[in-house]
């Protein structure tokens, strides 16, 4: 029974292979919310659009084909064209995504601020009490407390290790927290790059609905054989609706991308930080212990 037992024993090591199944779950979860956010976005923009922009109370004569009312901004927006859905699209992207992206990277900060909980790690860091910080790390929650969590961890592990040597155990607690930051931060960077896609290219398809609206609006022009100075400035003013809706978005999409690559920024400068004063703490605690081997 005791050889069975003991056979049985290596299985133990499987755990991190089922631990890993949810993080491809988390990132295909992720890829079906902004494939859903985007259809949804397109579904909504086309709707107002059509009903709501289109309605025909916006309209002389009450047709949506006529020209918008004197003063209805709802029917000149409407006359920017087939380019107008589009265009709205993104900007619902970029405030669904700003709205998720804040969210997600609040959670990661955890419980209180990021800059007290570094505080009352390095406290406990100075007093080497390091089942403290993890109590810390615990109350605080979130991705930096648990990649901090994992470095001290680690401290422990290392701590109590006695066949390695002291640089070892140094890159040893280091190297477990670059790998638990590398799993943390494509959490939080996560459609980011749809926001700087988006800040790239809602500006470039604003001018390409200017564009087609000036050729419709000097294309009409030209069949109407004498010059109509109102309507070529009701239909450059309609083409101008894209420009506006494309540099909006654009502007919106560059400042939130800014200000959460910023935040992530300052998350990874706290792990730095933390993983910094980890570091350092165990090559203190521990160089007396090797000087006194090596005697």
């Amino acid at each position: 029974m005791e050889q069975k037992n003991a056979m049985n024993k290596p299985a133990a090591p499987a755990r991190p292979a089922a631990s890993a199944a949810p993080k491809g779950d988390a990132k295909s979860g992720s890829s079906l919310f902004a494939v859903i956010v985007i259809v949804l976005a397109f579904v909504v923009s086309y709707i107002i659009f059509q009903f709501v922009l289109g309605d025909s109370s916006h309209f002389q004569g009450g047709n949506n084909e006529n020209n918008p009312l004197p003063g209805d901004y709802f029917g000149t927006v409407y006359k920017g064209g087939f380019i107008v859905p589009f265009l709205m699209t993104m900007f619902l992207m970029v405030i669904t995504f700003s709205i998720e992206r804040f969210l997600t990277i609040s959670k990661a900060k955890g419980s209180k601020g990021i800059e007290g909980f570094v505080r009352s790690i390095r406290q406990k860091l100075n007093v080497n009490d390091i089942t403290g910080a993890i109590a810390v790390c615990d109350q605080q929650k979130g991705s930096v407390a648990n990649v901090v969590k994992a470095g001290l961890l680690k401290y422990q592990e290392m701590a109590r290790e006695r066949g390695m040597e002291k640089d070892q155990k140094i890159l040893a607690i280091q190297k477990e927290i670059e790998e638990s930051t590398a799993l943390e931060l494509p959490m939080l960077e996560k459609n980011l790059v749809i926001l700087s896609t988006l800040a790239s290219i809602a500006t470039l398809v604003g001018l390409l609905g200017t564009v087609f609206g000036m050729i419709k609006a000097f294309s009409a022009l030209a069949q109407a054989g004498a010059p109509d100075a109102v309507g070529l400035a009701t239909g450059i003013s309609e083409a101008l609706i894209n420009t506006a809706l494309g540099i909006g978005t654009s502007a919106l999409a560059i400042v939130a991308y800014n200000f959460f690559t910023s935040k992530i920024d300052e998350l990874t400068y706290s792990i730095d930080e933390a993983g910094f004063s980890i570091i350092q703490t165990f090559a203190a605690q521990h160089g007396e212990e090797r000087t006194h081997g090596a005697a």
